[in-house]
């Protein structure tokens, strides 16, 4: 299981556990509230746990046609702390909602009931669906990524969580099986990159195999910077029509090239060749996920000769594919990616997610004027503030204490 073994082992033979100092830095203040709300609900010495959030730098709506996306883990996260209890209820506190909440593990119906914990009530179940025999826990949790921003704070929660009941109940379960189980639940891919994540690196994801791959991540003097627009909608209606769109281009295609079982089977040659096959609207779809798929890996190949440049040309390309193929981006996504690019020192700008967010590679000397110019842009136009969040290629999930 993701780095508890050896230290559980460490711990139970009095060694010091190390924990990177940089996750103390940033998470003291998280890690000093769950354990104050912990003892409210308990006596009991706690254990931590972690997961970061994760941001899709590039490689947006093909996961669902086996594509490949590169995200990174990121320095916003989720932290649990987590004391055993002797029966099989788990009682969960929020810090930022004041609330606590139960659910019997002995209920075995998995199915969404619209709660905020219904991530870790489902992912508990799929846990020992696999073989685990969970017990009860106290655990209080507490976030540092904004909900509805893009940046998988459901997924972090439920591989937090995972860890936590997995560790209270003292089970070793291989990394992919959890993974495996929070994906079930969230339906993407983000629990990977929250899993695999490493720090200064990106993961190259395949999302056919579930291999993941790190590219490191250094550039010197450059921002990765999210702008949230705070524009949370219901996109599922939208993203089932995608998925549909494409799922019959490739049967399309399929008549064509009998290897395509997916869209990922197309390359850009043979959407070249027979684009004239599809209808218009299946055309669009098709052309975002092959080129998209395309940009990933030219993406890959940018970052790992340090080439901002080529990596914010890719970007600003995967945006206009988007907006323009695939019909996904807003008025008030555009906004924040016009006013990115008009900055001097802005490499480039897209949407990322499946939200209204924005991902933007900044000199570093030109964030002020990125800040300034981005919320003078959105305040004329919509009358609020967004988010400017910094983030930085992390760690992924693991114990912290």
């Amino acid at each position: 299981m993701i780095a508890l073994r050896a230290r559980a082992k460490r711990r139970s033979e009095g060694q010091a556990v190390p924990v990177a100092a940089h996750y103390f830095h940033s998470s003291m203040i998280e890690l000093n509230g769950v354990r104050d709300a912990l003892a409210t609900l308990t006596a009991s010495a706690p254990r931590f746990y972690r997961a970061p959030g994760r941001l899709n730098l590039i490689g947006d709506h093909v996961d669902y046609s086996e594509g490949f996306v590169l995200p990174i883990a990121i320095d916003r996260m989720t932290v649990l702390a987590a004391a055993k209890r002797t029966d099989r209820i788990v009682r969960l506190h929020s810090t930022a909602r004041g609330e606590t909440i139960a659910f019997d593990l002995d209920d075995s119906d998995d199915r969404p009931r619209g709660g905020w914990e219904d991530a870790l009530r489902r992912v508990a179940l799929g846990l020992e669906r696999r073989g685990a025999t969970l017990l009860g826990s106290d655990l209080a949790v507490r976030s540092t990524i904004p909900e509805h921003s893009g940046l998988a704070s459901s997924a972090s929660f439920g591989l937090a969580g995972a860890l936590a009941l997995l560790g209270t109940a003292g089970v070793d379960m291989p990394v992919d099986e959890v993974v495996a189980v929070c994906r079930e639940v969230d339906g993407e891919v983000a629990p990977i990159a929250s899993a695999r994540g490493k720090r200064d690196h990106a993961l190259l994801i395949d999302c056919r195999s579930a291999e993941a791959t790190t590219v490191p991540l250094a550039l010197s003097g450059v921002a990765i910077v999210v702008c949230d627009a705070h524009t949370a909608r219901d996109r599922r209606a939208i993203e089932r029509d995608r998925r549909s769109e494409c799922d019959a281009a490739a049967k399309t295609l399929r008549s064509h090239l009998r290897r395509v079982k997916t869209l990922r089977d197309v390359s850009l040659a043979d959407f070249l060749r027979l684009s004239e096959k599809l209808p218009p609207l299946l055309r669009r779809r098709t052309r975002h996920v092959v080129t998209e798929n395309v940009r990933v890996l030219q993406t890959v190949a940018a970052v790992r000769a340090e080439d901002p440049i080529a990596i914010g040309g890719r970007l600003n390309e995967s945006h206009d594919s988007l907006r323009d193929d695939y019909d996904l981006s807003s008025p008030e996504v555009d906004v924040l990616v016009g006013a990115a690019r008009s900055v001097p020192g802005v490499f480039g700008s897209r949407m990322t997610g499946r939200s209204g967010a924005t991902v933007s590679l900044v000199r570093r000397d030109a964030l002020p004027t990125f800040r300034a110019t981005v919320g003078t842009a959105y305040r004329a136009a919509f009358g609020r503030e967004p988010a400017v969040i910094e983030v930085r290629a992390a760690d992924g999930a693991s114990m912290i204490g």
